[in-house]
């Protein structure tokens, strides 16, 4: 059993055969899926979409992109959605520095408030984090030292790493640690403690290798777990243990 921790089943790219890769998900293995929210909509359609599908669980918050809007009445909705016993986390929130779709001191406000969300109802938070390394480092020291979560598609250094497991939290590695221009990454999965890694796909974002090219879902996680297998030089039973305990603990899944 593997758990792909962050998808985005919801997306419109998913319309035309939902049902479908849901279910080759289920088929290949996959038998839990957490359902990412990335804005206001999304955080709604997930929290459907894990009421339709007893294996899949819905994470609610507002991406960095759309901190610019975050509103009272935004924090209040989500605060009744994260109630629903299907929501297992507050994400994903955090900054993008790369991109800049919302001013930085909107993305570091909304990042804030949404921690101080996720102490409200005591739920583990889904930091998005590019470009952003001492803002989310210093913003998660300042509020988040109650609070528990993972830096998902985690994407900076050894040191970084190292810092941020020293906070409390997970790492997760989707399909870029496949990629050929990926070392500095994989060095990152070979040197930390499985104890502290999470896998993901991002679905559908990041194919992994061998299906570059193709549209992201959830069954390709396996892919990941075998890379991350491969770097450490151990059996894919492991990673598929390790990473299932570490989310269920979590994310308090059954």
């Amino acid at each position: 059993m593997l758990i792909d921790t962050h998808a985005h089943l919801d997306f419109d790219r998913f319309d035309k055969d939902r049902k479908d890769v849901i279910q080759s998900a289920y088929d290949n293995g996959i038998k839990k899926i957490i359902n990412v929210g990335a804005d206001m909509e999304s955080s709604y359609n997930s929290v459907e979409l894990a009421k339709e599908n007893d294996f899949i669980y819905a994470s609610v918050g507002v991406h960095p992109h759309e901190a610019e809007g975050f509103s009272e009445e935004d924090y209040n909705k989500l605060k009744e959605l994260a109630q629903d016993d299907k929501v297992v986390a507050i994400g994903e929130i955090g900054l993008d520095y790369y991109y800049d779709n919302s001013p930085r001191l909107a993305q570091q406000e909304a990042f804030r408030r949404q921690l101080q969300l996720a102490k409200e109802v005591d739920l583990p938070i889904v930091i998005h984090s590019r470009d952003a390394r001492e803002d989310t480092l210093e913003i998660l020291e300042e509020e988040a030292k109650d609070l528990t979560g993972v830096l998902h598609c985690y994407a900076y250094d050894l040191e970084t790493a190292k810092k941020v497991i020293d906070l409390g939290f997970y790492l997760a590695f989707g399909g870029v640690i496949t990629f050929n221009n990926a070392k500095g990454l994989r060095k990152v999965v070979k040197e930390i403690s499985l104890e502290n890694i999470l896998i993901e796909t991002d679905a559908p974002y990041l194919t992994p290798v061998p299906y570059r090219g193709k549209r992201n879902e959830p069954s390709y996680v396996k892919e990941v777990a075998k890379k991350i297998a491969e770097i450490k030089g151990i059996d894919l039973s492991e990673i598929t243990k390790y990473t299932t305990e570490n989310a269920k603990g979590l994310f308090g899944l059954d």
